[in-house]
């Protein structure tokens, strides 16, 4: 397994993310019923993505963007399903914190949806904690929002 920095330009990202965006329908039974999440995920903003790959097959990737100085927010983590359970997400989300915390930021915070528990578990599994719908997740009912220290803070 290969892991490569790149960014939003990415064919192979943009390629995954059509793939997690397939998949998501798929287990919240179609895009209308995510419709409200949609225009949260777009790629604008988001600069810092790894991909994973088997030999040259893009097979999983994980992104964070700039949330606040503190924070970066982790988005679309994605991994095709004959890759699931091989430990690639938890070292795709080892290697985000990783550069997140190169990049200065002191906390991790994601979202996803009750209905997402492989991800919840993945989330608790690698020190994730549970907080309060935060931004425009805030009043979003089917949002689960988690948090995680990444580096030491110093006041």
């Amino acid at each position: 397994m290969r892991f490569e920095y790149t960014d939003t330009v990415s064919p192979d990202f943009l390629l995954l993310c059509g793939e997690l965006d397939l998949s998501l329908n798929e287990q919240v039974g179609g895009e209308k019923n995510r419709s409200e999440y949609i225009q949260l995920n777009h790629l604008k903003d988001i600069k810092d993505v790894i991909i994973a790959y088997d030999n040259d097959i893009p097979v999983g990737c994980a992104s964070f963007k700039r949330y606040d100085e503190e924070c970066a927010e982790v988005k679309r983590v994605f991994l095709r399903e004959g890759y699931r359970g091989m430990g690639i997400s938890k070292k795709l989300m080892e290697l985000i914190e990783t550069y997140a915390k190169e990049k200065g930021f002191q906390y991790l915070i994601v979202e996803t949806g009750k209905p997402m528990t492989t991800a919840i578990n993945l989330y608790q599994g690698i020190g994730f904690q549970t907080i309060p719908n935060y931004g425009p997740y805030k009043d979003m009912e089917g949002s689960v929002c988690m948090k995680k220290q990444i580096s030491l803070v110093y006041k």
